[in-house]
């Protein structure tokens, strides 16, 4: 066979090796690129990715959106100072979860993770479909950082005006 049909072979071979790999297979090692799956990683590192990506600073941590996200771990989850967030429900508060975790076993926090139903912002039917091991690793990372900083304001009712700052949302559509 000539250099050029058994490349063409070779090169024909491979492509149909590579298509007939199932739907959803593995790519190869060398392949892959991007960050790793969170359940390759250590509880803390897993449970800093599913902060990351459930994007629990954007109202959790004073400043961060702001600031483009560029605000020192030291100070991620302290709550969201005395920013409210105000719409037809009241203004609520996001709590420092980190002086909250602090009161809670593991095993307390998956189950109020999991049974959490509260006001907006806070997208808590999305945190009641994650994983006990996710809410375990989160706990675990946010327990590592410490209890520190200040509790978050109390909700003020829809019928009183909060005290500013707060996100003023519109009302949901009729």
């Amino acid at each position: 066979m000539s250099p050029i049909r058994s490349f063409m072979f070779a090169a024909t071979m491979t492509a149909l090796v590579v298509a007939a790999r199932p739907v959803g297979a593995a790519e190869p090692a060398a392949a892959k690129k991007g960050p790793r799956a969170s359940a390759s990683l250590n509880a803390q590192d897993r449970g800093k990715y599913m902060l990351i990506v459930g994007s629990c600073n954007d109202c959790h941590t004073p400043g961060f959106a702001a600031r483009s996200g560029d605000v020192p771990e030291r100070e991620w989850l302290m709550g969201s100072a005395n920013l409210g967030f105000s719409g037809p429900w009241g203004t609520t508060y996001a709590p420092n979860l980190r002086l909250v975790l602090s009161k809670m076993t593991e095993a307390q926090w998956v189950r109020y993770a999991k049974e959490l139903k509260t006001r907006p912002p806070m997208p808590w039917f999305n945190l009641n479909q994650w994983t006990d091991a996710d809410l375990r690793a989160f706990y675990k990372y946010v327990r590592g950082l410490g209890p520190v900083g200040d509790p978050a304001p109390a909700f003020v009712p829809a019928d009183t005006k909060p005290t500013p700052p707060y996100i003023q949302w519109p009302a949901p559509p009729k």
